[in-house]
Parts: structure tokens; C-alpha cells; sequence
């Protein structure tokens, strides 16, 4: 039997007989009777339990499982319940990343700067115990110092949040301190950029060898997602008969769409047929060059950029697949898009589709043909006045229909008669 007692300053005790026989010693603090009262049972089932050698029942090992740290600890200390597992940060999130094989490399690659902004704030040796709701508000106001991207700093509280959720579920700790963190972030439409055809071309052109020159046509006009899709393309998924290539997408392929069928877009088929020609005797794989995971194709393309004459645009390689999806878009469905590019509808409302100064000089030149009725609103005489200014018709003309890619109308089959016939890789 365990016993209640109260000290002078108000604070609660409870003592009991161990199985070894000796007085154990409880001390809850300044509790209400009825508190301590629960305490006592629970402290009376675990003691019995150890006497007898049986298990707790089921209500009390639940509970048990419930406690906070403070009286888990306290209970621990009697011998009443085992002592939890303490984990410290650095050591967690190492086994967490070793753990998690289910993932691609490249996600534990994005994972690492989450990682690394955790123990450069916390310290590798910070017990995840101590880590409270208030310190995880200072460390995303540390990323905010950073000057990092709203989207960015979203991506890494979700990810500080994940991390986390699982040290709860292996009761590490008794709740989350990131849970209360914004995980994800709106599109910023000011990060959006249109890389126009005249751009992109500028760009093909300074780069160093065909095979940058086929990476860039796939990240403009076929929108692939670089560099996972592009080292995953192989010369047998193009079928140049039918003009079409089967894209592997390592990203989607835990979603169960692992692989969609994309057109031979015309503005691709001279950088195919280069890539080809020069690819050796038996490729695999249409990009050989740079395959190496020390390969920072971003960093290369910037300087490919700036030997262009051009400045840089935000998001490289994800406003190039904006920009694709944007275009096609204006000429085919969205579902026929979002198959060929791989993503949903929602998504590429929210994070691709962009509203570019063409649609604002369509929308104008459109409101200058219509035909007016007699007797018109004042909008419509306004208009029909202005049609025949010089002015606003030298205006009108200029919002004529973009020029055309300068790309000339081919078949989808190679041109050459070597290209025709597939190498089978040696």
C-alpha cells in the first residue's frame, strides 16, 4: 500500500514499499488531493505488478505510456517504470536519415539543409527533451534572418515538423515542438519568370557542348525536372518513328507514376539529333557528361547564363518547367498538359501556370477588334474612337501575335539516316 502525505510548504508525497523492501519516495509537488489520489493507484498497480512478476494491466501500462517527463522520470527513479530512452539531436536525426531508405537520395539531400540549420541553432548535443515550442519559433526566425525564401523557410519547418513526429512516435519525447510551425508556404508570384524563346536560344547558344545544349532544350521545351529526369532519359526511351519519349521520373515513381509519355516537341528534335551523333558507340544514357553527383548544373548554368548577356532569373531550373507548362497550356488542354507534364491540375495552377505582359497585349488587341454596337456604352465609343487614332493603331500592332520560334517544321524521325536506326548499348 502506498500512503499520502503533505509537507509544510503544501507539496505532495507519496511513499510506498518497494519489492526490495525498502520506502520509496515520491515527490509530486504542489498537487491537488485528487491528483495525488491517481498518482497512488497507479504507483500501488505498478508496485504489485513488480512483486508478483506480472505485467501492469492494460489501463495502466496506457497510462503509463501517457505520462509527461517530469513524473515519468520520477517514477523511473523508484524502479517503478523503466527509464525512457534519451536522445540527444544529432544522434536522432542521424538515425532517422539511415533509417529512412524508402526515399530517394536527392530528398535526404534537401533534407540535409533542414539538418544542418537544426544543429547549427540547437547544437548537435541538445537533448530533444529540452527543445521547447519557444526555441522552435526562434528557429525559424533564425532562417528568417538567413534571408531565405518564404517557400524555403515553409519547406524546412515541414520538414523540422517531420523530423520530430517520428521522436514522438518512438515516445522520445511527449509532443512536438515544431507542430504549431507554418509548414508550407503560397506560391510568391514575384519569384515567377517567363524565360522567352529569344532568351532560352541566347542561352542554347552559349553553352559549352551539345550535351548542355540538350539538358537546357529539356528543361525549357520538354519541361523535365532536372537533374533526376534528365540522367534518368535513355536513348531507347525515344521513339523516333511514333515521336515520342517515355520520361522516368525517380520523383514520382513511390506515387505509383513512375514513367509518363511526352511528344518529340519540334524545338527538341536538332538538339536530339546533335546529342546523338555525338554520343559514343553503344550510350545508354543521352546525358553522359554529367552524371557525377559533384555536378552542380545549376552553378554551370548560371555562368552559361552570364555568358549569354543575360542576368540570372530566381528559381533556374523550376521557372524553365514554369515557363513550358505556361506555353503549353495555350495550346492544349490542361489535362493533356499536366499528363505530359506530370503534375496535377492544382499544382500547376498554384506553383507553374504564370499570367505573362502577352496575355495582358492579347487581351487588349482582342478588346480593339470587337465589333461595336450602334448606341454602344461610352467604353465601347471610347474605343471604336480610339481604333482610329495612329497612334493606338500603331499600339495595336505591336500587340500582334508573338513571333514564331524560329524553329523550322520537321518530322519527328531523325534526319539522318544513322539516327533512323538505334544503337543497342554495348
Amino acid at each position: 500500500m502506498a500512503s499520502i502525505s503533505r509537507t509544510k510548504n503544501g507539496h505532495r508525497v507519496i511513499q510506498f514499499i518497494g519489492s526490495d523492501g525498502q520506502r520509496k519516495t515520491i515527490r509530486l509537488g504542489k498537487v491537488s488531493q485528487r491528483q495525488a489520489e491517481s498518482v497512488k493507484t497507479r504507483v500501488e498497480e505498478l508496485s504489485a505488478a513488480l512483486i508478483t512478476g506480472h505485467s501492469p494491466n492494460s489501463e495502466t501500462a496506457r497510462r503509463v505510456q501517457r505520462l509527461d517527463s517530469s513524473l515519468h522520470d520520477k517514477l523511473s527513479r523508484v524502479g517503478l517504470v523503466p527509464e525512457r530512452a534519451k536522445a540527444i539531436l544529432g544522434e536522432f536525426l542521424d538515425r532517422y536519415f539511415r533509417k529512412r531508405i524508402d526515399v530517394m537520395p536527392s530528398t535526404q539531400v534537401v533534407w540535409r539543409h533542414t539538418h544542418r540549420n537544426l544543429i547549427d541553432f540547437f547544437g548537435a548535443d541538445k537533448p530533444l527533451r529540452q527543445i521547447t515550442r519557444s526555441d522552435a519559433d526562434e528557429w525559424r526566425l533564425s532562417l528568417v534572418a538567413q534571408d531565405l525564401a518564404d517557400s524555403t523557410i515553409g519547406k524546412r519547418c515541414k520538414f523540422a515538423k517531420q523530423f520530430l513526429a517520428d521522436a514522438v512516435k518512438q515516445e522520445l519525447i511527449d509532443a512536438n515542438p515544431f507542430a504549431e510551425l507554418r509548414g508550407t508556404s503560397a506560391a510568391n508570384p514575384e519569384r515567377f519568370y517567363f524565360v522567352t524563346r529569344e532568351e532560352a536560344e541566347r542561352v542554347i547558344n552559349a553553352c559549352p557542348d551539345a550535351e548542355w545544349r540538350l539538358i537546357f532544350a529539356l528543361s525549357r521545351y520538354a519541361r523535365l525536372r532536372c537533374p533526376s529526369e534528365h540522367l534518368a532519359l535513355k536513348w531507347s526511351d525515344i521513339d523516333w518513328e511514333n515521336g515520342r519519349i517515355r520520361i522516368t521520373s525517380p520523383k514520382t515513381e513511390r506515387h505509383g507514376k513512375g514513367t509518363r509519355i511526352i511528344p518529340i516537341f519540334p524545338e527538341l528534335l536538332p538538339h536530339f539529333e546533335d546529342a546523338f551523333e555525338m554520343a559514343q558507340e553503344g550510350a545508354e544514357f543521352a546525358i553522359m557528361r554529367y552524371r557525377s553527383t559533384n555536378a552542380n548544373l545549376r552553378t554551370q548554368l548560371i555562368r552559361i547564363i552570364a555568358r549569354a548577356g543575360i542576368k540570372h532569373w530566381p528559381k533556374l531550373f523550376q521557372n524553365l518547367r514554369s515557363t513550358r507548362e505556361t506555353e503549353l497550356a495555350e495550346d492544349f488542354p490542361i489535362h493533356v498538359v499536366c499528363q505530359w507534364i506530370g503534375n496535377t491540375e492544382a499544382i500547376a495552377a498554384k506553383h507553374y501556370l504564370q499570367v505573362t505582359e502577352d496575355h495582358f497585349s492579347r487581351a487588349l488587341q482582342n478588346a480593339l477588334r470587337q465589333p461595336h454596337a450602334t448606341g454602344g456604352n461610352g467604353l465601347q465609343q471610347e474605343i471604336a474612337r480610339n481604333e482610329k487614332t495612329p497612334a493606338l493603331q500603331g499600339f495595336a500592332t505591336d500587340c500582334g501575335d508573338p513571333p514564331s520560334s524560329g524553329v523550322e517544321p520537321k518530322g519527328l524521325e531523325p534526319s539522318t539516316s544513322a539516327l533512323r536506326t538505334q544503337r543497342s548499348p554495348s
